[in-house]
């Protein structure tokens, strides 16, 4: 376990670790899966060893659940669908916390993630020796139907009622 990765000194520790088969897992603080990519070569670390030795990249945000005491549906504005491209929205379950005594009248309780997780395979690994932007990354996954993005995953957890459109609208606006 590396902490956190912040510089070329410890990612190049990092990347010589991996090279000897240790699996090594850290942070990287970035916007997206793919934006630890381009972290690493900006750090200085080459593009062969980035595609040999990194197997996957996760980007998370924390949101707040809706708390399941004062849950109440709820009809969310028309601009609201079509930012999360929600346009069909029936079997959603749209809902807000209306405030009880378990969430101290805030209308959330606990948090859940929202993920985004890429796999370096060839065609990604292949994009990293050809030193393609992070966006040209994620859109060639997502395109291929390989990568579900951060929003994406967001866009489920609202559909289910889980957490609200502004809570993750707070997580994925950067």
């Amino acid at each position: 376990m590396v902490g956190e990765i912040r510089d070329g000194e410890t990612a190049t520790i990092g990347v010589q670790a991996a090279l000897t088969g240790h699996r090594v897992l850290s942070t990287v603080h970035t916007n997206d899966a793919a934006g630890a990519i381009t972290r690493f070569l900006d750090m200085g670390i080459e593009p062969f060893l980035v595609s040999s030795v990194m197997l996957a990249s996760i980007a998370q945000r924390l949101v707040r659940k809706v708390c399941p005491y004062c849950k109440k549906p709820s009809t969310p504005n028309p601009a609201a669908l079509e930012f999360w491209q929600l346009q069909d929205d029936a079997g959603a379950e749209f809902s807000m916390g209306t405030g009880c005594f378990y969430c101290m009248d805030k209308g959330y309780k606990g948090r859940t993630g929202i993920y985004e997780i890429l796999m370096i395979d060839e065609d990604v690994q292949n994009m990293i020796l050809d030193k393609s932007t992070a966006q040209e990354i994620t859109r060639a996954m997502v395109e291929k139907g390989k990568l579900s993005t951060l929003q994406e995953d967001a866009t489920k957890k609202i559909y289910r009622g889980e957490t609200s459109f502004d809570e993750a609208a707070s997580a994925i606006m950067i």
